[in-house]
């Protein structure tokens, strides 16, 4: 039985109203309002907008439905709010997480007093306690709680890149997520557009996925990435990028993620020129290689004999080189996560290789001043969405949830405007048009015989200023024809 949706009267941003006949979760018709032969279940979309539904190509799902459960330090502004923060949660009976006291969200890169076991023990010291950072990429532990999860940590309290990033799914292991919490995630997800996310979790997605769906959680689409400790087992199993995974067509098997270096705010992403401040001695006074080109190029060409393609971390611009430089040895398209500084001569690079540069905007309002500090001088380069774009690299918006709002509205707007709040654009010339962001944080388009993967909104991102982006009204999504979300 052919299953037959029309939409009447929807505007495709910046045009007349059509109307959009889907069959079987295709689109079959598209033609101007009363001009096409309505059948199915009709839906007036009463001259709202409508377009392709919204994707982020960069999500870490459980710690973005974890991160509600840990106190919110994402205000704090220096060591001693967050060491305040913490007190009065624990006065306030917060909850332990797997035994643990956990919070969330705080940026050291400019604090004037940095992190110490010492502080942290003083506050507390009856709980492990464990601060996770808003990049994910460090923690900031007290003596209770290294103990606790045996690992070793020296004065400053805080264990980074590699180690802690081990750690990171067994906190959500221990903390026993219910399937509900990942549900209610997922549509609120929906409500905001989205049909799709890349999932980067540090675990085993392609089996979790699958058991999420089987209990009812169908309303993204959702691309899973492999990491190196798991490649060989995906291998075994035969998987290939773009393997379906489930029997609705929902979940891929994606690309395999390897994290070549750390990131800005600890300091750890590697670059060309020292971070100030830093003792020249420092053997990460440029950042860090988390995985050596060597073993990278490994990686990438065991993956590659496999069949699955890849997506590699690179923030710093030495990094963003390094893996420029192991894609085009190899011969291998693929993604690179983040690219946030990235010297001139390697930006025409992305397109001549084939490489697609998956960004999140957001990030550039959130670490603006943190790269004035740190990557003095070279900020024209930072955060480049606009030379990427215009040296013909393809672009893929997304958040990096939790580290920022699982929302594409919010990453539209500030690749378009690249301000928030009273503040002026940052480096406005590296802005994207609109057309861009959107067609950035999508995956199909609204033509006939493209999926029926549909938002629509209350108003024409075409007629909307910064503030009315991030705040889009959606109306509606639609996922292969049918609704996920929807308000009329």
């Amino acid at each position: 039985m052919t299953d037959i949706l029309t939409l009447r009267g929807a505007r495709p941003y910046g045009a007349e109203p059509v109307d959009v006949v889907i069959r079987d979760g295709i689109i079959a018709e598209i033609g101007l309002a009363g001009s096409v032969e309505t059948a199915g279940e009709v839906v007036d979309v009463s001259g709202r907008w409508i377009g392709p539904g919204l994707w982020d190509s960069h999500v870490h799902f459980t710690q973005h439905v974890t991160r509600l459960r840990r106190i919110d330090l994402t205000e704090t502004r220096s060591a001693q709010d967050v060491l305040d923060t913490v007190i009065r949660a624990r006065a306030g009976g917060a909850s332990l997480i797997g035994g643990m006291l956990m919070g969330y969200g705080f940026r050291d890169g400019l604090w004037s007093e940095p992190a110490t076991l010492a502080a942290l023990d003083a506050v507390i010291s009856d709980v492990p306690v464990v601060l996770v950072s808003g990049d994910l990429h460090c923690g900031w532990f007290n003596s209770a709680a290294a103990a606790h999860l045996d690992v070793k940590i020296d004065a400053t309290g805080v264990l980074r890149e590699g180690p802690w990033i081990e750690l990171l799914h067994s906190f959500d292991t221990a903390s026993d997520l219910p399937f509900e919490a990942y549900q209610e995630a997922a549509q609120a997800a929906a409500a905001r557009g989205v049909v799709g996310i890349v999932e980067f979790e540090t675990t085993d997605n392609v089996a979790e996925w699958r058991e999420r769906i089987a209990n009812g959680l169908t309303s993204l689409r959702v691309d899973t990435a492999v990491w190196p400790d798991r490649l060989e087992e995906a291998i075994a199993a035969g998987l290939r990028t773009g393997d379906a995974l489930d029997d609705q067509g929902l979940a891929t098997f994606g690309r395999l993620k390897v994290v070549v270096d750390g990131s800005l705010n600890t300091r750890t992403a590697w670059c060309w020129d020292p971070y100030p401040g830093l003792d020249p001695a420092d053997p990460h006074v440029c950042g860090m290689e988390s995985v050596p080109v060597p073993e990278l190029r490994r990686l990438l060409e065991r993956a590659r004999e496999a069949g699955i393609e890849a997506a590699v971390h690179a923030i710093g611009d030495r990094a963003n080189s390094e893996v420029l430089d192991t894609f085009a040895e190899l011969g291998m398209q693929g993604v690179i996560e983040h690219a946030q500084l990235v010297r001139e001569d390697d930006f025409s690079r992305f397109a001549e290789l084939g490489l697609a540069a998956s960004i999140q905007p957001e990030h550039a309002m959130d670490d603006r001043d943190v790269a004035d500090h740190h990557w003095a001088g070279r900020t024209a380069h930072a955060f480049a969405f606009g030379s990427l774009h215009r040296s013909g690299a393809e672009l893929r918006l997304g958040s990096d949830a939790p580290v920022a709002p699982l929302d594409p509205w919010i990453s539209i707007s500030a690749a378009t405007s690249r301000s928030r709040g009273e503040r002026d654009s940052w480096h406005p010339e590296q802005r994207l048009p609109l057309d861009v962001a959107l067609a950035s944080s999508a995956r199909s388009t609204l033509e006939v015989g493209q999926p029926a993967d549909l938002v629509i909104v209350d108003r024409d991102p075409n007629a909307c200023d910064r503030d009315e982006l991030r705040d889009m009204p959606v109306a509606a999504t639609l996922l292969g024809g049918r609704f996920t979300h929807r308000t009329f």
